[in-house]
């Protein structure tokens, strides 16, 4: 008798690794101020270690349109998983060996981002192939666990800091790896399928060449920049906006934004199969374009920080409905496509709070004004959408 497959071991691995991309992405930012005093590294080049775990996602994206086929989703998601650990575990013991402590920092992140675009890339895909009826629930579920991975490195680092202080950082970040460390385990045993057979997933050369999947490019593009956007500068613009401190702001702020950010992707997850994919997509940018208004525009702090939380509740399902909503349009795209979107979803979140950045300090300082222009990526996004759900009907 055939021993069934047990499916839900695989969406604990899969959470977990959204969890651990959290970490990776969240715990860093954390310690910059203390790398600063610590290491005596200049602020400039601290700014260079969030574009270098970036940039290195983003290569590892494209890379992986090439390889993760032809390794095979087991191997490429374990290995995910062991250099997130041994990044995040070099983080505390590499700067104390290079004659620069920044170039130990830098070798530990391109690590750990390796392994987080694995993820980024692997996760969905692997969810997708397995044989659960309500896919785009399961897939809104399972990003949420990046959110909520999120609030708990957030939380539990302030917490950590709180009780024994900032200088045992070090004792904090080997226990963060251990979350990738005991993961990789959980991907060696679960059952995990292929999402197209052998000689059935289109060619990169017909993918590129389908006009629907650059309108889902530019719909990943627009989801990863809406949600970037505000994530990023949530911190300082609470801190800005309401005038509390850096602790406070990051509580209120990104805490805030995870928090229904998180939420948005459970309740589709949960209703999705009453609720239509595309008019909810639609809803949430013209919401989530509303958020950017009020943050930007209005005139008591409290509405600004209510439109900064909500937003997180518009983008929720932004980036898991993207990468539903080009399965559905081109179930043949294998995992370049997925590794394409996910791509196309670093480049915009990459972009877009430089942008955000670069025109708030040309024109004064005024975040809220970058805040306002970079409300023309949900315009965009509702745009696309409305395009693309013509072109499917014809």
């Amino acid at each position: 008798m055939t021993k069934q497959k047990n499916y839900k071991k695989t969406l604990l691995a899969c959470y977990l690794g959204f969890v651990t991309q959290a970490i990776s992405a969240n715990f860093t930012p954390l310690l910059f101020l203390t790398f600063r005093e610590s290491y005596g590294i200049t602020l400039d080049k601290i700014a260079m270690i969030p574009l270098v775990f970036y940039l290195t996602q983003l290569f590892v994206d494209f890379a992986a349109t090439k390889f993760a086929d032809k390794i095979g989703y087991r191997t490429c998601v374990v290995t995910s998983q062991i250099l997130s650990a041994v990044g995040l575990a070099l983080m505390a013991v590499l700067p104390e060996l290079f004659a620069s402590p920044f170039v130990g920092i830098i070798v530990a992140v391109v690590l750990y981002a390796i392994g987080s675009g694995l993820i980024e890339v692997l996760v969905s895909p692997i969810v997708e192939a397995c044989p659960f009826e309500n896919k785009d629930g399961m897939m809104s579920l399972l990003h949420s666990f990046y959110c909520w991975g999120a609030m708990g490195v957030i939380l539990g680092s302030t917490l950590f800091f709180a009780i024994f202080g900032i200088e045992n950082w070090k004792i904090l970040t080997f226990i963060w790896a251990l979350v990738p460390l005991y993961n990789t385990f959980n991907f060696i045993k679960c059952p995990i399928e292929r999402l197209v057979e052998d000689g059935e997933s289109m060619s990169i050369g017909k993918l590129l060449k389908t006009p629907i999947f650059w309108l889902m490019i530019i719909l990943m593009i627009c989801s990863g920049a809406s949600e970037a956007s505000m994530a990023q500068w949530a911190s300082a613009f609470t801190e800005s906006a309401i005038g509390v401190s850096k602790t406070v702001g990051d509580l209120a702020g990104p805490c805030l934004f995870a928090l229904f950010m998180g939420i948005s992707r459970v309740l589709y997850g949960k209703f999705s199969e009453k609720l239509d994919l595309t008019k909810i997509m639609l809803v949430c940018g013209l919401m989530c374009a509303c958020c950017y208004l009020l943050a930007a525009l209005s005139p008591l702090p409290v509405l600004g920080l209510a439109g900064c939380a909500l937003c997180g509740l518009a983008v929720g399902i932004m980036w898991p409905g993207s990468v539903s909503i080009s399965s559905q349009a081109c179930p043949k795209g294998g995992t370049a496509m997925f590794a394409f979107l996910a791509l196309a979803g670093d480049l915009g979140a990459m972009v877009s709070p430089a942008m955000v950045g670069s025109i708030s300090e040309k024109l004064g300082g005024n975040l809220k004004t970058g805040l306002l222009v970079a409300t023309v990526f949900p315009v965009i996004l509702v745009g696309n959408l409305i395009v693309l759900n013509k072109t499917k009907k014809r």
